[in-house]
């Protein structure tokens, strides 16, 4: 394994304490200018998120009504009932977005796929770039005042959704991560820096509680006068 990957795996709660777990919770707050760009201003209402985490499979409820939830997988998401019914679905989400710009609308099926595989990876990190099918190779640090944050790039492998194939994780000198670089493939393929903060420990597991994400300048620097997503994490539990 990558050393840097495998430091990162230890600082964050350790291998051996990751394989004994298979679940994650956490409430969740989120907003940003590109919901509203996508015709789906999102409100403040704490929702519950739930992620496997050796297979990429989420949901989060409640979503659209206070008896519905989304069920995400990488080749199918749903909008469901609580009791099960089918509300909406759609087959091979991915393809939904091919032609899709920056402004194109999303429909509440778009938005519960990206909710899905962005909580799912957020929720995972830095754990997921070991799974099977994963690559990482070293990259340039990243400068960020008086530190250098160490960088690996991650080629995520066909079966995984995730922003884009490619995506660079910077860690700090504790080795806990502090900024997530992608582009936003269903949404145009924007350039975006996200920066991570105030981590905290639930069941063994170390994860940042605050995200906030940012266009990202061709000089590499996040264009900080606009959050496009932000995401604020509590009551995180691992079971």
């Amino acid at each position: 394994m990558n050393e840097l990957l495998s430091e990162a795996i230890e600082a964050h709660g350790g291998r051996e304490r990751w394989q004994e777990l298979t679940q994650a919770q956490a409430t969740l707050v989120s907003g940003g200018d590109l919901f509203a760009i996508k015709g789906l201003p999102q409100d403040d209402t704490p929702r519950r998120m739930t992620v496997a985490l050796h297979e990429e499979h989420a949901s989060v409820q409640p979503f659209g009504a206070p008896d519905q939830k989304t069920d995400f997988t990488p080749g199918r998401v749903s909008i469901e009932k609580l009791d099960g019914r089918v509300v909406a679905e759609r087959q091979d989400p991915r393809t939904s977005f091919s032609g899709h710009t920056l402004e194109t609308p999303w429909d509440p099926l778009d938005r519960a796929y990206f909710n899905g595989y962005a909580l799912w990876t957020y929720l995972t990190t830095p754990f997921l770039l070991a799974m099977p099918g994963f690559t990482v190779t070293g990259i340039e640090p990243w400068r960020e005042g008086d530190e250098v944050w160490p960088g690996l790039r991650a080629t995520f492998p066909a079966q995984i959704a995730g922003h884009s194939t490619h995506q660079d994780f910077y860690f700090g000198p504790d080795r806990l991560l502090r900024r997530h670089d992608y582009h936003v493939d269903v949404a145009g393929g924007f350039a975006a820096a996200q920066y991570v903060h105030a981590h905290t420990e639930a069941d063994g597991i170390v994860l940042p509680t605050a995200r906030r994400a940012y266009r990202r300048g061709a000089d590499g620097r996040a264009l900080t006068e606009q959050v496009m997503v932000s995401i604020d994490l509590s009551e995180i539990h691992f079971s």
